[in-house]
């Protein structure tokens, strides 16, 4: 699935995320929705549930009573109510979130690829399990970036910034 891959996912949301385009959007790691975006889980009122992982993921993002809300009423959010209660990271203008997801990965890529994909791992396990569980898979990931290139290249890179 898109939420286990070992990059980080961005969705770039524009027009309507409704039912299972919603759903795909919470498997990515960030999301950015454009202006003109309606966003929700409607499938109560079709009296169904949300089944392609809306009921696991949602509350995980924006907080369980809130999620609740949002698929108990069916309700359709915009793109500024989706950034006030932490649904999307970024709300831009129409036309704009294609863009904004580019920068984003901008400024991702130059950052140390291992660590990257080991943080994604530890922040995705760890919301999983307790902490004491989380804290030891965190170690874990770290103690793999510890021998690779990608970690020397990097002090090597901090040694030679003067201040």
């Amino acid at each position: 699935s898109i939420e286990n891959l070992p990059m980080p996912t961005i969705a770039a949301i524009e027009g309507a995320a409704l039912g299972g385009g919603l759903e795909l959007a919470l498997a990515c790691d960030l999301r950015v929705a454009g202006d003109a975006c309606k966003l929700g889980l409607p499938e109560t009122g079709l009296a169904i549930i949300p089944g392609a992982g809306g009921t696991q993921r949602l509350p995980r993002v924006v907080g369980l009573p809130k999620a609740k809300e949002l698929v108990f009423t069916a309700r359709i959010i915009t793109s500024d109510e989706a950034l006030r209660i932490g649904l999307v990271e970024h709300a831009v203008g129409a036309g704009e979130a294609l863009e904004k997801a580019h920068a984003i990965a901008a400024e991702i890529t130059p950052r140390g690829p291992i660590a990257v994909q080991m943080a994604k791992a530890a922040m995705n396990r760890g919301m999983d399990v307790d902490k004491a569980t989380g804290f030891a898979f965190e170690e874990a990931c770290y103690a793999q970036i510890i021998p690779t290139k990608d970690r020397l290249e990097g002090l090597q890179a901090l040694s030679l910034i003067h201040i």
